[in-house]
């Protein structure tokens, strides 16, 4: 009551709201939701919003928010510890792997080479060693901002895009000691090269011990943790704080542990809802407030009349644009890369964002860096990660993925003994609004395969087994499996219902799909655009990252009797990419339908590589062995989504592959086009995913027997 009288009576509304703590945080968070989404629809990165409305928002511009707040100065300090956390989690260790020695090569090439420059452009300008030497640093990591870019193009496997990729765990890590070496140099007048190689000692230890001993504990803790996503998810966020904590008492950046700590974890986490959700709490929330509250600090009247903030901006820009184009120049005359694999890793080696503004930001604070670097930095850092992207999507096109790393279609074997299991189909049936359509779909699948469907009722466990919850749940999953088998009956196919009680729906059918040893999984559409679905993940979510099979998540507008024409986009001309052409002749051969398989590329590619494009398609798709030969449609244009849309108005079903997000640091990924297009889509649309955890996995289908490789 108190506060109602100050607001109606004895304050003005803006005095009284001035005082109370969230306001800014409302303010935030507003800021947060609207400004990235403005950014990338003008085809900028959402990050160049944040920071430019902290800008706004600060001295230099209205003057709601102070740099030594300490509500956003705490936010902050957590996005920047989340930050370089997610950096070393999103670590691709499968990439590095596979080109270790490569990677290992081009990464001193382009860490050493840009640190050579950025520390003779330091010196130009009249710094000391420390701070030059802290400077090249900053321009030796760099960020994969192009990652959602070349995923889409298909050249992933690559080799060159591979070393790309590998060598950013080098970059960082070099990176950041140098940093705790400068950091700890710069706050002791008198170190001495004895100190130096203490600190080195101290480092080193404190690096094997979190990246063994957390490693070895998270996957002592998820192995014994079960199903329980809770917990897992906060022991991951204790080991970064931890290792964090850990840091600081050895005298070094807590930024450098958490970047092992996101290394350390990065295995024992996987691709699963647990990192999911890691990601997601940075991406959305503290990750954006470090980058308004950079914003924050940038004074833009000094900026603006300072010739040498100016000069300095200008000399970083062309000293790392030129350091990285040597590094990639020279790694194309020792590992003989043509000319546009060459220009690819320059592209992608440009974006400096998580890394570089995370050890920016500490040396400033440490008063190692002066403002006019860090007003540097952030323009460089709007300038790289606004051209590296823009170049990989012009460059990337068309590049030849490597052989070795591209498993082909199993050619159908007519010799090979046939397995005596039939083809089967679990059929998860709660919606009984949507339960003829799945059943039919699931009918039409089996009939043509000569399987059977399993129609699968979960009922959720209750503390006690005569629970009355419960007894109301297996009563309601019995009548639909009544429904679902007395449907397939009519359709003329086997059906062997399934009653399962689990403690979650996710987990249950995906256990019971192993225990039936199924083929395959038909769902029905679940909201997936929610608060909540995206912070604890849902049905279809949990599915498919835990099943063994293929799930064919399905949104049904017309019973799946009267689909006469489907469409099949293609993104990635590999093999991999067609399991969704076979899904789909799977159904044209039932309904003696039409298919065809449509590949976009950008409208400025040439008449040839089109002409390119079509004979690959062609060749990849003849592989599979089909009855009936696909039609191929290869469209020029701008925009991926646009044009599958437009093309998709004359078809009855969109079949599209199921591809997440690679989540950069930041929420910086580009919007998946099959989100977009489930969104848009007004036909029958399935999405179709793979499993995710396995590196191989034999499935067969009808007349056809296909490698899947799955990315881990």
């Amino acid at each position: 009551m108190e506060l109602i009288s100050q607001v109606l009576v004895l304050e003005p509304t803006s005095q009284v709201l001035g005082k109370e703590p969230i306001v800014p945080f409302a303010i935030l968070l507003v800021v947060i939701l609207v400004i990235p989404i403005m950014f990338e629809r003008l085809r900028l990165p959402g990050l160049v919003g944040l920071v430019l409305s902290g800008l706004v928002l600060g001295p230099s511009g209205w003057n709601l928010f102070q740099p030594d707040s300490p509500m956003i100065n705490l936010l902050s300090e957590i996005g920047l510890i989340y930050l370089l956390f997610v950096a070393g989690l999103e670590v691709d260790l499968k990439q590095f792997r596979q080109q270790k020695i490569r990677a290992f090569g081009f990464a001193s090439l382009t860490f050493t080479i840009p640190l050579v420059m950025g520390t003779l452009v330091g010196l130009i300008l009249g710094y000391g060693w420390n701070t030059s030497i802290l400077i090249g640093s900053l321009f030796a990591s760099y960020n994969l901002l192009a990652y959602p870019i070349i995923t889409r193009l298909g050249v992933v496997n690559n080799e060159a895009v591979t070393v790309t990729i590998g060598a950013k765990i080098f970059t960082d890590i070099s990176a950041l000691l140098i940093l705790a070496v400068c950091v700890a140099m710069a706050d002791d007048r008198a170190f001495s090269f004895a100190e130096l190689l203490t600190l080195s000692g101290r480092l080193t230890i404190y690096s094997v011990a979190v990246v063994i001993g957390f490693d070895w504990a998270g996957k002592e803790f998820f192995k014994r943790s079960g199903d329980d996503e809770g917990n897992k998810f906060l022991f991951v966020l204790l080991s970064v704080f931890l290792a964090a904590v850990g840091a600081r008492l050895i005298g070094i950046e807590k930024i450098v542990g958490a970047f092992l700590a996101g290394l350390a974890v990065n295995e024992a986490v996987g691709e699963g809802l647990v990192k999911e959700k890691v990601v997601f709490i940075g991406s959305v929330l503290f990750i954006p407030i470090f980058f308004v509250d950079l914003g924050l600090l940038i004074n833009l009247p000094a900026f603006v009349n300072n010739l040498d903030t100016l000069k300095l901006t200008l000399l970083m820009i062309i000293g790392l644009i030129g350091s990285k184009l040597i590094a990639a120049l020279f790694t194309k005359l020792i590992y003989r890369y043509n000319w546009q694999e060459m220009l690819t890793m320059w592209s992608l080696s440009l974006p400096q964002v998580g890394t570089t503004l995370a050890a920016t930001l500490v040396g400033y604070r440490a008063g190692l860096l002066p403002l006019e670097v860090l007003h540097s930095v952030i323009i460089l850092m709007v300038v790289t990660s606004t051209l590296g992207p823009l170049m990989t999507s012009r460059i990337a096109v068309g590049l030849n993925s490597s052989p070795a790393e591209e498993p082909a279609p199993s050619l159908p074997d007519q010799n090979a003994p046939r397995t005596n299991s039939a083809f089967t189909i679990i059929v998860p049936v709660y919606n009984p609004h949507t339960e003829q359509y799945l059943i039919e779909m699931a009918a039409l699948l089996a009939r043509q395969s000569k399987g059977k469907i399993i129609p699968l009722a979960i009922a959720n466990a209750a503390a006690q087994m005569d629970a009355p919850q419960l007894e109301a749940s297996l009563k309601r999953s019995e009548q639909l499996l009544t429904k679902a088998t007395v449907h397939s009956r009519v359709l003329g196919v086997a059906a062997e219902p399934v009653l399962r009680i689990d403690d979650a729906f996710a987990q249950g059918i995906s256990r019971a799909a192993r225990e039936q040893k199924a083929n395959l999984i038909v769902m029905g559409w679940g909201k997936r655009t929610g608060l909540r679905a995206r912070l604890f993940g849902n049905v279809i979510d949990g599915v498919l990252w835990a099943s063994h099979c293929p799930v064919a998540v399905t949104r049904l507008v017309e019973s799946p009797k009267k689909i006469q024409r489907i469409l099949v986009p293609v993104e990635n001309l590999t093999a991999p990419t067609l399991q969704p052409v076979q899904f789909a002749q799977m159904l044209a051969e039932a309904n003696q339908s039409h298919i065809t398989v449509l590949n976009v590329c950008d409208r400025r590619t040439s008449s040839s590589k089109i002409a390119w494009r079509r004979s690959h398609l062609s060749l990849l798709v003849s592989n599979l062995a089909l009855a009936n030969t696909p039609e191929i449609q290869i469209i020029a244009h701008e925009n991926v989504a646009q044009a599958i849309l437009q093309a998709a108005r004359l078809y009855d079903l969109v079949v599209l592959p199921f591809i997440r997000n690679r989540t950069s640091p930041g929420g910086l990924a580009i919007s998946d086009v099959t989100t977009q297009l489930a969104r848009q889509l007004t036909c029958s649309i399935v999405m179709l995913g793979e499993p995710q955890r396995t590196q191989t996995t034999n499935v067969v289908m009808p007349n056809t027997v296909t490698s899947i490789t799955s990315a881990v």
